[in-house]
């Protein structure tokens, strides 16, 4: 049987040029909101997977999400209801695909403030023949070129060819990531998904303000870390055993939210209880406070592994079995499988930002009181977990937790 190599790509960064003018962006239906909900319930379900790993981790559940619902458009049979559920789709596929169209148009449609793009490619060995709908659906709803190129005479030319496309689609971020070795004469189709974006916070920290101070890697043990500060208005919600603290990006459509434990040693009672109901209910009770004084790290992570493990335990299992998958709506036959399924996501957050979006109102807020209470204080000198999201549609665009920010 032919292989199927699945590559799943994510760049985060940031430090913007912001120039484009903002297109105007509809509000999500209620297929896109069912999307949003199916891929934020993923989002929390993958997470729990691979938290298991230990250590910093970044990855972008919308990538990997969008990169499967192509690979599923071709799947039939078991293969598509295992992938279904493991992704938590409920819409049928006729508007499931239309759906995820246009929340990827509103993704990448042109905005003043921030720089936001996705892209898809498939790359085909050039006698591999595709069903026509397939491609006209990916091509449609994905938006994704189709590539015609030579796996089994030049499979290092193709590797080459498809190391390129990656480094162009991520701003040279991420150069030769396919190895040597990992495109074979046996491969088929490689189908990538890169998703970039760069911005600025809408409250930039001061770096004078910038001090090396101790992080709490653990309750006995410490790191010297640069911890930005500042003091500002904030949406804010107390958890009783954690704390959540919403930056903003200008633009209002972005935001970071980071789940601070109150103990030093709570960040695995707080990952364990992170399900998508629960995050949505605490996201709901974020609220405007007067004054916050953050204390919140500097830090680069890249993340990147592996996601066969991790879907198969969340229930995909024959799209990585040889002798089982059915992605016949690809090619008319069972002949390919997911040989292997990549991730890469990057994420540098300093005082300037890491994404845009926006508070506005700020300077309207009265702010001088005769009797002012005490401020709050969000100080992240010990491990966290965060997400970025979409403000208007609420998907999770981005998600991970930083338990050491020297690494």
């Amino acid at each position: 049987m032919k292989s199927l190599l699945c590559l799943l790509l994510t760049v985060f960064g940031s430090h913007a040029a912001l120039s484009a003018q903002p297109a105007p962006q509809p509000a999500p239906n209620p297929d896109q909101a069912a999307l949003v909900q199916s891929d934020n319930a993923f989002a929390t379900d993958l997470y729990g997977q691979l938290r298991q790993a230990g250590g910093n981790l970044f990855f972008s559940p919308a990538s990997i999400s969008t990169a499967f619902a192509m690979a599923y458009a071709g799947a039939r049979g078991q293969t598509a209801t295992e992938m279904a559920a493991a992704l938590h789709f409920t819409l049928p596929p006729d508007r499931l695909h239309p759906a995820m169209g246009a929340l990827l148009a509103n993704f990448n449609a042109a905005n003043q403030n921030y720089e936001l793009r996705l892209a898809d490619a498939l790359w085909a060995e050039n006698n591999e023949k595709f069903l026509p709908a397939f491609l006209n659906l990916t091509k449609t709803d994905y938006s994704a070129g189709f590539h015609p190129i030579d796996f089994k005479t030049a499979p290092d030319a193709a590797r080459a060819t498809i190391n390129q496309w990656v480094a162009q689609q991520t701003d040279n971020k991420i150069t030769n990531l396919l190895g040597p070795g990992s495109v074979t004469p046996g491969t088929r189709l490689v189908l990538t998904n890169a998703i970039y974006f760069k911005g600025l916070w809408s409250q930039p920290f001061l770096a004078s303000n910038t001090r090396a101070l101790p992080f709490h890697v653990s309750a006995s043990q410490s790191v010297q870390a640069p911890l930005m500060v500042q003091s500002g208005e904030f949406t804010y919600f107390d958890g009783g055993t954690f704390q959540a603290l919403e930056l903003p990006y200008t633009g209002a459509q972005l935001s970071m939210v980071v789940f601070l434990p109150k103990d030093i040693a709570g960040l695995p009672a707080l990952e364990q209880s992170f399900t998508a109901a629960n995050a949505q209910e605490w996201l709901a009770q974020l609220q405007h406070s007067e004054k916050v004084n953050v204390t919140f790290p500097k830090f680069t992570v890249t993340s990147q592994f592996e996601l066969n493990s991790a879907l198969t335990a969340l229930g995909m299992k024959q799209a990585f079995e040889q002798s089982a998958a059915d992605f016949s709506g690809m090619t008319g036959g069972r002949d390919l499988f997911i040989s292997a399924a990549v991730h890469k996501a990057y994420i540098s957050v300093d005082e300037q930002g890491t994404e845009a979006a926006a508070a506005t109102g700020f300077t309207m807020l009265a702010t001088a009181m005769q009797h002012e209470p005490p401020p709050i204080v969000f100080t992240a000198d010990h491990p966290f977990l965060f997400l970025i999201r979409n403000n208007r549609s609420g998907g999770i665009l981005f998600m991970g937790r930083v338990t050491d920010p020297t690494k």
